[in-house]
């Protein structure tokens, strides 16, 4: 039974791990940056559910929606102001770009929030099921099933809506697209926004179930990492794989070695995958 717990645990936490990793995968498949600023802007989407209830009583699952609007927002801003710019540069040019645009508001949040660690602590509790003697804390089973939900509505945006087509397009071939008539400025920054705004909806879930600071964000973007080479980048049902195939390992390597070697098994895996199967374990050229 102890092993059942412990994978049920896994696939809680992975659930979660998709979809921090998301709007990662989706910005670096779309405008080949790899987007430093991710990881912040989790923890900034943490910071407003948190502060959110507790100054004005919103729960953190009603505020998703709020803090995927408030990151997109954030996010589209962003692309047209800085990123934009550099646009069609090397990735050292980018990725330079995302790492000072990090730094920045790493910095502004420390300012405003300290390094404390703080955490959205529900009244009255929500509790725990009881499944055949495995026990599941159901804000943790409605965070996972809320991921999971955002993971599958991005992937239904992008396979059945206009946007999402011209998202795939601009993946697809850029130059292509331009041509039959796509704005690919505009579809630049709405993917940035997707991906800023399901940080801030991972960061909403994630405030109710880990404790939150600024210090957490490094930690998250390389998880967000891992996944993506994983579950293959370019693929948004491979990063549900990889999310919750990341939250299994990382739970039984809990249990067999030790929490504190969680971390590092995670990026031995990453090390394999790259030397093995680069392409993870459902990468493909394009979105699906």
């Amino acid at each position: 039974m102890l092993y059942v717990q412990v994978l049920v645990n896994g696939l809680v936490l992975g659930g979660l791990y998709s979809c921090i990793a998301v709007g990662f995968s989706l910005v670096w498949g779309v405008l080949n940056v790899i987007n430093i600023l991710h990881g912040s802007l989790i923890i900034l989407g943490s910071y407003a559910a948190f502060f959110a209830y507790q100054y004005l009583h919103i729960n953190p699952f009603l505020f998703v929606p709020v803090a995927a609007f408030l990151l997109f927002c954030l996010g589209y801003a962003i692309q047209l102001a800085f990123i934009n710019r550099v646009m069609g540069s090397p990735v050292l040019i980018t990725l330079t770009l995302t790492f000072g645009l990090n730094l920045l508001l790493y910095n502004l949040m420390i300012l405003a929030f300290k390094a404390d660690f703080r955490k959205v602590i529900l009244s009255p509790p929500l509790g725990s099921i009881n499944l055949g003697g495995v026990i599941v804390p159901i804000d943790r089973l409605i965070s996972m099933g809320f991921a999971l939900a955002l993971v599958g509505l991005l992937y239904a945006l992008l396979r059945g809506s206009r946007i999402g087509r011209a998202i795939v397009a601009v993946r697809m071939d850029r130059e292509a697209a331009q041509l039959m008539g796509v704005n690919v400025s505009r579809i630049y920054a709405v993917t940035f926004g997707l991906g800023a705004a399901m940080a801030g909806a991972a960061g909403s879930l994630f405030s109710v179930m880990f404790p939150i600071s600024p210090e957490t964000a490094n930690a998250l973007l390389g998880k967000a990492f891992v996944i993506c080479v994983l579950g293959g980048l370019g693929s948004v049902p491979g990063v549900m794989v990889g999310g919750l195939t990341l939250g299994i390992i990382e739970s039984y390597s809990a249990l067999f070695f030790g929490p504190e070697y969680s971390v590092t098994i995670s990026f031995t895996l990453l090390i394999l995958l790259l030397m093995f199967r680069p392409t993870g374990i459902m990468g493909r050229r394009g979105y699906q």
